[in-house]
Formats: structure tokens, sequence, C-alpha cells
């Protein structure tokens, strides 16, 4: 790439010559003409000149040529432009109150429809995977293009406890990049296989983890091609904290898309016999979105939970990528060239 922005470089010194070259042209021009013993009879002869019309073609294909020149640099730049491929993580909250029957037949089974539908209406090529986070959370099905596995494992997925919003975003995560940090080795320990040998337990059974490797962060705007739909119906009461662990996910890029289900001034709500109070933590959700640089949504019923989910397939297929800009600076060289040709024939029927 060096050695063509060097070729490029040289090249460029051409445009300031033939720039010095038409000066001069256009200054021997003046000469000869003032060779005449009477100027302005060769002014009336020839009636009033183009003027600054002769100069506009020679300009117009000086900046053709510097534009096709910029073109051989191959330069590139980072776009939005259409996917059909990328990762897609649907993280759903499983807590008791998803059991709630404000949306029939109730919260749960109203997303697990909703997700259905989203997953068939992805590209063939995007791998989706399923989280669900109740006080811990679980990868319920890793990223895959089988959406017969995909579509099972939403069906498998039935309300249980707490709701733990940063570890399922977390989770979600690992969903995406594999681990940085490997498993812990079993040591020598004190238990039933006697102290010092490998089938014992303690404080010593598994060696210290080696060094988490820190992934590089990624330019602010820049995004990886997968994302995470993180839907919730509550507030996060098991650790960690949703915004302490979003940084991880604007490091690498992942945009968090949050859909909000329930009330955020709370309600009572019976789940299996037992009145329960929840409230939606819409500002955290809304935070979460915001510094992930993605949407936040708000589902009341569950054809509003649908609508959100339509929403957001015609909302994934746009990724930044980098690319190559030649064949348009090629085109728009070509274009002022063919313009400064036809103005020249035009008016003074020769090319310039």
């Amino acid at each position: 790439m060096e050695f063509q922005w060097v070729q490029v470089l040289w090249l460029l010194l051409l445009v300031p010559a033939l720039i010095a070259a038409y000066v001069i042209a256009q200054r021997r021009r003046q000469q000869y003409a003032l060779r005449y013993a009477s100027l302005s009879l060769v002014k009336e002869a020839l009636g009033r000149g183009p003027g600054i019309r002769r100069h506009i073609p020679p300009i117009l294909f000086l900046l053709g040529l510097t534009i096709l020149i910029l073109a051989m640099a191959r330069p590139s730049a980072t776009v939005m432009l259409p996917s059909q491929q990328g990762t897609v993580i649907l993280t759903v909250d499983v807590s008791g109150s998803m059991a709630a029957t404000d949306m029939k037949p109730n919260r749960l089974e109203a997303a697990k429809v909703a997700a259905r539908s989203f997953v068939e209406k992805q590209p063939p090529n995007v791998r989706i995977g399923i989280v669900s986070f109740t006080d811990n959370a679980a990868i319920v099905q890793a990223p895959t293009t089988d959406r017969e596995a995909i579509l099972a494992a939403i069906n498998r997925m039935q309300p249980q406890r707490g709701t733990a919003i940063g570890r399922g975003i977390l989770t979600s995560l690992d969903a995406i990049f594999e681990p940085t940090q490997p498993p812990a080795q079993p040591q020598p320990g004190y238990g039933p296989g006697g102290f010092g040998r490998p089938g014992g337990y303690g404080a010593d059974q598994f060696a210290p983890p080696a060094p988490t490797i820190t992934p590089t962060p990624m330019p602010r705007g820049e995004f990886s091609p997968a994302i995470v739909v993180l839907l919730s119906d509550g507030e996060s009461n098991v650790g960690p904290r949703p915004l302490d662990v979003v940084e991880q996910a604007v490091n690498r890029g992942v945009r968090v898309h949050t859909v909000g289900i329930g009330d955020p001034a709370g309600t009572i709500l019976q789940v299996q016999g037992r009145s329960v109070r929840v409230r939606l933590d819409e500002d955290t959700m809304k935070k979460i979105s915001q510094q992930t640089m993605a949407n936040y949504y708000r589902a009341d019923t569950e054809s509003d939970l649908k609508t959100v989910y339509d929403n957001l397939s015609t909302r994934l297929t746009f990724q930044a990528q980098k690319t190559e800009l030649t064949a348009i600076f090629a085109a728009v060289a070509g274009v002022v060239l063919m313009f400064a040709g036809a103005l020249s024939l035009l008016w003074f029927n020769r090319l310039p």
C-alpha cells in the first residue's frame, strides 16, 4: 500500500505540470495575437471570444485526471452496508414474573412467539443463539444457522427465579466470542482422594486462573457483525450490575438492543398463586442500549412485542464494513472527463 501511494504522489506531480503547460500555451497565444498590426481589427473580425468558457473543459479534464490518479491508490472507507451474515443473540429474562398473564397466555409464551417469528424472518446465513437468565445465565443454544435447533431451544425456556441482567449480558458476549481464559485445571488438594492426590478438594483444588486477555477496544462507532437483543420485565436483583458490565459490550463493538415488558412504576402480579410486585427498570434498559449505540423498545402487549421483533428484523442486516472505493472514484473521474469532452466538442468542435 505504501508503494502504491508513492506511485500516486509521483503521478500527481503531472497535474501541476499540465497546469503550467496550459498557462504557457495561453501566454504564447496572446503573444501571437500581438503580432498583428491592429489588435482592434482582429477583435472585430473574430467577434466576441469564448471568454471564461475556454478554460472550463481543461479544468474539468485536470479534475477528472486527478480523481483517476487517486483511484489508483485504492482508497477505502468504513461504511454501513447491507449484510446477510452475522450473529444475533436473543437474551431472554425467564424469571418468575415472566409467568404473569397480563400478556396472553403469559409474558414468556408471548416472548417465545415473537422470538420464533423473528428467527423465521432472518436470512439463512445469520447465526442465532439463545441465552436465558434468572439469578444466573446460561447459553440455551450456541449460535447456529440450524433453525430447528434454535426454535427447539426457544420452546424449552421455562419461568424460574430471580433476575440477573448483568450476567445475561456477559453470557451473551461469551456466546458470541470464544473464551479468553482457559478453564482451571484440577490440582492436588485435601479431600476424599487424600491430601496431595488429584481426587482431593479444598482451597487449592484449582490452579489460579490464567490472566484474562483483554480484547482491544473497537473504535467508537464501529461494530462487530453481532448484536444482542435483551428482553426483561424486571430489575436486576442479582449481581453484577448491568451498567458495570455493559462496557465490555461497547469495547467489542456489540450493540445491545433492549426490550422492556411491564410497568416502570411497578405492579402486583399473580404468579403461581402468589402476589408478586415487579417493576420494569426502564432507566437501566435505556442506558444499556444508549451506551452500546442501540435501541430501546417498550412492549405492553403481545402484539407490541411481535411488532418490536419485526422492527428489529429490518435493522439487523446492516453493519460497518471497510469497503474499497476505487470503483466509485473511477466512475466519478469517467463522468467528469466525459463532461469535459462534451463541453469542448459543443463549444469548440474539438476535444480539450
